[in-house]
């Protein structure tokens, strides 16, 4: 029992309170002709909370670990239409979202409210997921191919770094003593970790996951050990407000290359630059509203009220709360079948209809598989159970002065 609450305790150190207000920032970044340029900053997820972890999932799509009611799930973003998409729903919180090679999957690590931990796999496609490693803690990992993954694995206190061989579920213990920060280095077969053994001087080291030879890069800025790489084979780091690169082909110390003081952002950690080395994702604290973000203040306001209202919404249609559950619509609220098909108006016959489906429904429940936010337009994926059968269908929910006004269902 004791051992278990200091794991406890270890996670909740790792995940909870190490950043308990923090929030994603987009950049664009040009390093043209060995230049470092910042432009066009963007808060994409804008949310109070832990919001952390981003990675890439392709050049216009970021992975992060968002909260949303009291626990930490996948959410996609899109770049181009600065929309987000939960793509799962579990009991547990999800973190360090990351993209398994050749699959339409990611992985994430799902810690669960009796502190179970384990690594899962969640289908791009639906949500659904499936564990993939759970005979080791696993806080943080990077693919180094499809079968071969690196992790910092907690144990005895401190984490140390394994590969596992997903095919044969063999895991091997490299070193002791590592941080979080792992990645794949560009252009070679090789991924760096923080190596932590010294405890004045940490060091970020490659490991060759094949032949087990590992080799010394640099040293870390002190004390810090997030970084990412650009595509030249540029390493970058964050500390405090200030980015710093190295290049291990000609640098002998860090070069400061940016400030983020003028965005107001501070304690910079986690790092993700896109494939394409065009956008730097960012975590940090603070942060000013740009030009552009202050101009789209009342839309971003009008996502989160729409996403809450028919968050609300599903909520008392779960519990079969038919007062809870109309209250979320107008007055003059308006059913569809896709296209134009309308099925129902007005809040008398809505609740007849489902007093009666939800006294007749004693199993009903719906899960989102999929949901997306645009505007005052929320899009779920549901899967419905209805008297022991399971149905699939399309709720675009519309939202108007905090209340639901048009609903189209596709089947």
């Amino acid at each position: 029992m004791q051992r278990y609450l200091l794991l406890l305790s270890f996670l909740a150190t790792l995940y909870s309170f190490s950043q308990p207000n923090t929030d994603i920032f987009l950049f664009d970044l040009n390093t043209e002709n060995g230049g470092f340029e910042l432009s066009n900053m963007k808060n994409i997820s804008n949310n109070e909370g832990y919001d952390n972890q981003p990675s890439f999932l392709d050049d216009n799509t970021i992975l992060y670990a968002g909260t949303r009611k009291g626990q930490t799930d996948i959410v996609k973003y899109s770049i181009n239409y600065d929309s987000k998409v939960y793509i799962n729903l579990t009991e547990g919180s999800e973190y360090s979202p990351l993209k398994i090679p050749n699959q339409k999957a990611v992985s994430a690590i799902r810690l669960d409210k009796d502190g179970t931990q384990k690594l899962y796999k969640y289908s791009l496609r639906n949500g659904e997921s499936e564990v993939l490693i759970d005979d080791i803690i696993i806080g943080y990992h990077v693919w180094y191919n499809a079968d071969i993954l690196a992790s910092s694995v907690l144990e005895d206190g401190s984490m140390s770094l394994y590969t596992t061989t997903i095919k044969n579920k063999k895991n091997d213990k490299i070193v002791a003593k590592v941080g979080r920060s792992l990645h794949k280095i560009p252009s070679t077969n090789l991924i760096s970790y923080i190596s932590k053994t010294n405890d004045s001087l940490w060091d970020i080291k490659s490991l060759d996951p094949i032949s087990g030879k590992i080799k010394l890069i640099t040293t870390t800025l002190p004390k810090s050990e997030d970084m990412c790489w650009l595509p030249n084979g540029t390493i970058l780091m964050g500390k405090d407000d200030l980015l710093y690169s190295f290049t291990p082909s000609k640098d002998t110390d860090w070069r400061e290359v940016a400030s983020l003081k003028e965005y107001g952002i501070t304690n910079i950690t986690r790092l993700a630059v896109s494939p394409d080395g065009t956008k730097l994702a960012l975590v940090g604290e603070g942060g000013k509203v740009s030009d552009s973000e202050a101009s789209n203040s009342a839309k971003n306001k009008a996502v989160s009220e729409a996403e809450k209202i028919v968050q609300t919404q599903l909520e008392a249609y779960n519990n079969r709360d038919i007062d809870a559950f109309m209250a979320t619509y107008t007055s003059d609220i308006k059913l569809y079948d896709y296209p134009e098909k309308l099925k129902s108006e007005g809040q008398k016959s809505m609740r007849e209809s489902y007093s009666k489906f939800f006294k007749n429904t004693p199993d009903l429940h719906a899960y989102i598989k999929n949901r997306i936010v645009i505007g005052n337009k929320v899009i779920d994926e549901e899967q419905v159970t209805i008297n022991g059968k399971i149905y699939n269908a399309v709720a675009i929910y519309e939202v108007e002065n905090g209340k639901i006004k048009k609903v189209t269902f596709i089947q």
